[in-house]
């Protein structure tokens, strides 16, 4: 059989800009954030706050690095603190900051039982520690958790150890928050009081982590309405936020994608031009051929498995995920690789090409399987397992992971199953926003989204469900108009299951 795939209705806009003159909206408005934090660390400016708002892969990290760096500079600034809410977020970050500033500038604070997770290269660049005595005084910049940092009298310890800032009052003169938007607001109060000035830096899709047990607010297992503390300062006088108007990782034809997760945004265009990403298969036949092939010309793609048995549950779907396990061994089998080309710092392309695959030393994975729920991604692991053994393959090259596990990851390949695939009723969890743009923005090169048919029947006739829910930040109409929004930027094709 063939599938032949219709082109989205949301093509790439020709007002689109890449390559410098993309990567070029970043560096003003990091200029221009430079500047307002210079001014409030000299207390020229009213402003106690700096939230720098980022779509996925706008290169946040660099950012933030580039602002920390500022920040030391600065005559009334002694020392910063770094914080995000996960170890796996702090460890890179503190790595990148102590390469750009040596000599025992940068300390990493950890939980004691959190050490033997702590990468070698940290080591290498950073002081690491775990306990306040062992914070030196003469570092710069301490990368905790909110959790190490907003530990019960942790600054008053910090504050008597290390002694005040240039503020006078606490240990901190900037406090820069990483991923802020995943941030609960009553993580953040514990950590607010550490410096003067606040720097917020993170993606206002991003989802919040979901919590153990019950919540104190609502009593509502594993929702949090108050995840999300920079929204409480819209409109504030003393914030100010950015809009970065670029993106790293995307290839062109991710664009319309991103700008609906992003609708409200004045400008978003992408560093990656025509023809700087691609795939090659060459041993593709048939059905698969025709996926890839979809999915290599850089348009989110959207496969609808028809002709399946039943699913244990709408997001629990093991005969899905079988057909996602088979499309993945024949591109695997074909000997596939992905290409893009080089930038410069200013986004140039050098012209030299880089080339991935399977068994190289590519630092993102190759190919990433998503799914929502831990059973779903139970089955889709026992997959990649076997797929990686029959292949000779490692979790660099393949692996698999629930959604919001992946979020703040990059990857080449995205194959991920619809969060609304099978569901009859647009449920909290798997309709919510947040969630659909994780699984949507890992991708470098290509995405896969597989799903049962009858998604339209569903965002038609189930019943509605309020918009804008308190503390979501970014925009957030009616779940079932946004999932509309987004599909509208895929290529959809149907393929009928034939069973062997």
């Amino acid at each position: 059989m063939t599938i032949t795939f219709s082109l989205p209705t949301e093509q790439v806009p020709t007002d689109a800009v890449h390559h410098a003159q993309a990567a070029a909206g970043n560096a003003a408005v990091a200029d221009e954030a430079s500047g307002v934090l210079r001014d409030a660390l000299s207390g020229t400016a009213p402003v106690d706050r700096i939230l720098l708002k980022a779509s996925a892969g706008a290169g946040k990290s660099y950012l933030l690095r580039r602002l920390v760096a500022d920040a030391l500079e600065h005559p009334r600034c002694a020392r910063v603190a770094v914080v995000a809410f996960m170890n796996r977020q702090i460890f890179p970050l503190a790595v990148e900051l102590g390469k750009e500033l040596p000599g025992g500038r940068v300390c990493l604070f950890v939980s004691s039982d959190r050490w033997g997770d702590v990468p070698d290269e940290a080591h290498q660049v950073c002081t690491v520690v775990t306990s306040t005595s062992s914070i030196p005084t003469n570092c710069d910049v301490v990368v905790a958790t909110s959790h190490k940092l907003g530990a019960i009298n942790e600054l008053n310890r910090q504050k008597n150890h290390l002694g005040a800032g240039y503020n006078g009052s606490a240990p901190y003169d900037v406090l820069f928050v990483d991923e802020a938007w995943q941030l609960a607001h009553h993580l953040f109060d514990k950590v607010s009081k550490a410096a003067p000035v606040t720097v917020g830096v993170g993606d206002v899709g991003q989802l919040p982590p979901l919590e153990i047990g019950t919540n104190p607010w609502r009593g509502d297992p594993g929702f949090n309405p108050f995840r999300a503390w920079p929204t409480e300062f819209d409109g504030d006088e003393r914030t100010t936020a950015f809009e970065l108007p670029a993106v790293w990782r995307p290839a062109v034809g991710h664009l319309p994608l991103w700008r609906a997760f992003y609708p409200e945004w004045r400008e978003l265009n992408c560093v990656a031009g025509p023809d700087d990403r691609g795939m090659t298969a060459p041993g593709l036949a048939g059905v698969s051929r025709e996926v890839w092939a979809q999915v290599s010309s850089g348009v989110p793609t959207l496969l609808e498995v028809d002709g399946l048995p039943a699913p244990e549950t709408a997001d629990v779907d093991l005969p899905l995920l079988e057909v996602v396990g088979s499309l993945l061994d024949e591109l695997l089998a074909a000997g596939f690789s992905l290409r893009q080309a080089r930038y410069d710092s200013a986004g140039t392309p050098t012209g030299e090409t880089v080339e991935m695959r399977p068994g190289g030393s590519h630092a993102d994975p190759l190919v990433a399987v998503l799914a929502t729920r831990n059973q779903a991604v139970d089955d889709a692991a026992d997959i990649v397992e076997r797929l990686r053994e029959r292949h000779g393959l490692t979790e660099r090259d393949l692996l698999a992971s629930t959604v919001d596990s992946w979020q703040g990851q990059t990857n080449g390949l995205t194959v991920v199953v619809h969060p609304l695939s099978g569901a009859t009723q647009l449920d909290e969890f798997n309709s919510a926003f947040g969630r659909l743009a994780v699984a949507c923005t890992r991708a470098t090169h290509g995405l896969l989204m597989v799903t049962r048919p009858g998604l339209e029947t569903l965002l038609t006739e189930a019943p509605a469900r309020p918009g804008t829910p308190l503390g979501e930040p970014g925009n957030r109409q009616l779940p079932r108009q946004t999932h509309e929004r987004i599909l509208a930027t895929f290529a959809r094709g149907t393929l009928t299951h034939v069973p062997a």
